[in-house]
């Protein structure tokens, strides 16, 4: 089983990416937040979960070993596959992901695509005894429930807009001492523009 890869990032797509590895090139399948840390020709190392079907043996690629074990553990809860495993890894970061399951917080297990009210009750049963150590002291901070990754791709967004690096910096900082309301990175995006001023 493959469980890293560190290679040069030869292409990104919608949904992958492709990493060669001393001349092989591996096609890794990455949610959003992982893909947005990847830039061709530049040296990637991302954590990896191998899924060998019948018919298929597919990579899937995360920034942290973390956010690959997490993945691995969701899909032993019933009806949890692939996709919805990544999708949550997504819109959940690995600490609000894990105190959601000890705390059988099913709201924020709701917001997960795919994942209804009884599908987050199915995995607090199935996983609570699973999740290891969670400190209950306090929610895990998140701001504003932001996607994981956001930073860089609000950072990318603005440099790829004519922002220098230490603007887009700037602008992001001030999102995150200003609590910005927004929840998804287009939203924190327009808000980072709006504090630079248009170009």
């Amino acid at each position: 089983m493959i469980a890293q890869l560190t290679g040069t990032v030869a292409s990104v797509g919608e949904s992958y990416a492709v990493v060669d590895v001393q001349g092989v090139g591996y096609a890794v399948q990455a949610g959003a937040h992982t893909l947005a840390n990847l830039k061709v020709g530049s040296q990637a190392v991302l954590a990896i979960s191998t899924i060998v079907r019948e018919d298929s043996i597919t990579l899937h690629g995360f920034n942290t070993a973390e956010e690959r074990d997490l993945f691995e553990l969701l899909q032993s809860a019933q009806r949890i596959g692939p996709r919805i495993a990544r999708d949550a890894i997504e819109v959940l970061s690995p600490d609000t992901l894990r105190y959601a399951i000890a705390t059988g917080d099913t709201a924020t297990l709701s917001r997960i695509p795919g994942v209804g009210k009884k599908g987050a009750e199915r995995i607090v049963l199935d996983l609570a005894d699973k999740i290891g150590h969670v400190d209950l002291g306090g929610v895990p901070k998140q701001a504003g429930n932001r996607p994981g990754g956001w930073r860089t791709q609000v950072g990318q967004g603005l440099q790829a807009l004519g922002w220098s690096a230490k603007e887009a910096e700037t602008a992001i900082e001030k999102l995150d001492a200003e609590g910005a309301d927004g929840t998804d990175v287009p939203t924190l995006l327009k808000q980072a523009i709006r504090l630079l001023g248009k170009r």
